[in-house]
């Protein structure tokens, strides 16, 4: 019976091999810088509305309605909700792909986080450009106090 060869001890180990594919690079540089920029997104977020402002007992309808009419905002919450959701993707990405055994399983749980993040993101996106806090021909009873004076 013949034994495989086994390379020497010190014989050296090669690092310059293609292991490694140009997707998961760009895959794990993303993780990297959108932490980053999450990190100020998060803090700037938390800080205009905990602790600049009265707290955490004046954040309500108004408050959101007020804070989403600049475009400013409105970027601010988008840029954080898509990086937060391609981070955490990104993220459950490699978790499944270590950890999933079957390529089929693999597939499905990919393909269910890919669609789960995808309709998050539109309906987040079209919740934040679309939000009108007074629109026009609604019940009087049921609008905020504040579309009155409009």
């Amino acid at each position: 019976m013949a034994t495989p060869a086994i390379a020497k001890p010190r014989s050296g180990y090669d690092r310059h091999k293609n292991t490694r594919s140009g997707v998961e690079l760009l895959a794990w540089l993303f993780m990297r810088l959108s932490g980053i920029v999450l990190v100020v997104l998060i803090f700037g977020h938390l800080f205009v509305n905990l602790w600049a402002g009265e707290g955490v007992k004046a954040i309500d309808f108004g408050f959101v309605a007020g804070k989403w009419a600049s475009p400013f905002w409105q970027i601010w919450d988008l840029l954080m909700l898509w990086l937060a959701m391609l981070h955490g993707t990104n993220g459950m990405r490699t978790i499944i792909s270590d950890y999933a055994e079957r390529d089929s399983t693999r597939m499905w749980l990919k393909l269910c986080l890919y669609v789960a993040s995808a309709v998050i993101i539109v309906l987040g996106t079209l919740v934040i450009f679309t939000f009108d806090p007074c629109p026009a021909g609604a019940d009087p009873s049921v609008v905020p106090s504040f579309c009155e004076a409009l």
